[in-house]
């Protein structure tokens, strides 16, 4: 997903700003253009077989007026099943029309012999065509109404159930129920389809805004609500309220139900405390950054960097986000791995990847710790640090083993998309703080 401007899924923007033009994805194009050839190719055949056995006909007038008719008919709609919006109801049935009278003019126009010996119909193998509109039109059922109205029509013209008949006729009957089968499918897969992607559009979406709330609401409000409980007094009732709110958030963004709602007065006046101590975004970064001149500044005195002797640049917005993935996980180890413990960030710069290695030498993670802490709103490994990572097209790794320290390993690659969820605002030029809860 991108921010900013969002396109809907199957829409590509036009050129110079221009109205977005509509990227159709169906598997029913190449049946209509299949289609298409298929009426244009039998049409010939039609026609050759008519000057073939023009002076056989009983009335060769008539087959000439006949076949006359069929052809500027194509001429005039040859384009009309290159695609659904074209091909109609009203076209449909018009067609079918066209055919089920030349094969009943077949009996009138055409000599009884050679009826008799299973000469073709005046339209002959071009009457499927009409027939396989209605599979792809309407499906099995449209299709299953052409056919037999074919066949019927087959059966009269040549006055019995002809074992050759039976044949072309349940060929065409199998045949395009088949295809109309086959083509209900194709949709019900398509929407199946498209909506899993608005699905997945949506959750990203929702990670994306709660990392944000994580990374910035739920922080203020932590810290609100342990200044509040410090100095006391009415101090402490708005870092009660700020606690209540956190809970509330984290109910959300662990996508919970949320506790019983508060009033209207003290949500306002809430958000206006949240207000005035969030600080205002900065400006979003552009082009090329020097990943280490991010990652430098968490060296300390618990804190060990390592890096190459070059700067490792990377697209802004991806090493702002690789930086706050840092920036979490060694809040991680500076809560939970105690006062003593030290930490290691090892930068590599390969040729088609960036990978930093967080490293500490704390107790470790419990096993289970994660998937509790994720189920209680703490989504600081989930969304800070993994889900960052997943939308820039790169990886988090977490290996830990109860007493002997934890390693996070952030993959992001040089070539991959990064992803447009990386937050708007997020500075270049110093690292980004995220505090993780896990």
């Amino acid at each position: 997903m991108t921010q900013g401007t969002r396109a809907a899924p199957g829409i590509s923007r036009a050129p110079g700003g221009k109205r977005p033009r509509a990227v159709r994805m169906s598997v029913e194009l190449p049946l209509w253009r299949a289609l298409t050839g298929y009426r244009i190719i039998t049409l010939g055949y039609a026609l050759a077989l008519f000057f073939l056995n023009y002076r056989e006909y009983a009335h060769p007038l008539g087959a000439a007026l006949y076949m006359g008719a069929l052809t500027v008919w194509m001429l005039l709609t040859w384009n009309r099943v290159t695609a659904p919006e074209r091909c109609t109801r009203g076209f449909l049935a018009a067609d079918l029309g066209i055919a089920l009278a030349g094969i009943l003019l077949t009996a009138v126009i055409d000599s009884a012999e050679r009826i008799a010996s299973g000469a073709a119909t005046l339209p002959s193998i071009w009457a499927g065509g009409a027939v396989l509109g209605c599979a792809i039109k309407g499906g099995w059922r449209w299709a299953a109404v052409g056919s037999t109205l074919v066949a019927v029509a087959n059966l009269v013209e040549r006055g019995g159930a002809a074992r050759d008949t039976i044949h072309n006729v349940l060929l065409v009957w199998v045949s395009s129920i088949a295809i109309g089968y086959i083509v209900e499918v194709a949709r019900a897969s398509e929407r199946t389809l498209a909506r899993a992607l608005q699905i997945e559009a949506a959750t990203r979406e929702r990670e994306r805004l709660a990392r944000d709330i994580h990374d910035g609401v739920l922080q203020v409000l932590a810290m609100v609500q342990r200044r509040g409980a410090a100095i006391g007094g009415e101090a402490a009732e708005l870092g009660r309220m700020a606690g209540e709110q956190e809970i509330a958030l984290r109910t959300l963004v662990a996508g919970g139900l949320l506790p019983p709602q508060r009033s209207a007065a003290q949500l306002a006046e809430d958000a206006e405390l949240v207000r005035t101590v969030t600080p205002a975004p900065a400006a979003a970064p552009s082009g090329p950054c020097d990943l280490q001149a991010l990652l430098a500044p968490y060296a300390g005195a618990t804190v060990s960097f390592a890096g190459p002797g070059t700067p490792v640049l990377l697209e802004a917005a991806a090493a702002a986000e690789l930086a706050a993935a840092v920036g979490a996980a060694l809040d991680n180890v500076a809560k939970h791995a105690g006062d003593g413990a030290r930490a290691w960030i090892l930068l590599e710069d390969e040729p088609g990847e960036v990978i930093v290695t967080v490293r500490d030498d704390g107790p470790g993670i419990a096993e289970g710790r994660l998937a509790d802490a994720e189920r209680e709103g703490r989504m600081g490994v989930a969304l800070s640090i993994r889900g960052r990572l997943r939308d820039l097209g790169g990886s988090a790794e977490l290996v830990s083993v109860p007493g002997q320290g934890t390693e996070v390993e952030l993959r992001v690659p040089r070539a991959g998309r990064v992803s447009g969820t990386a937050r708007e605002g997020t500075g270049a030029t110093s690292p980004v703080r995220v505090t993780s809860d896990e």
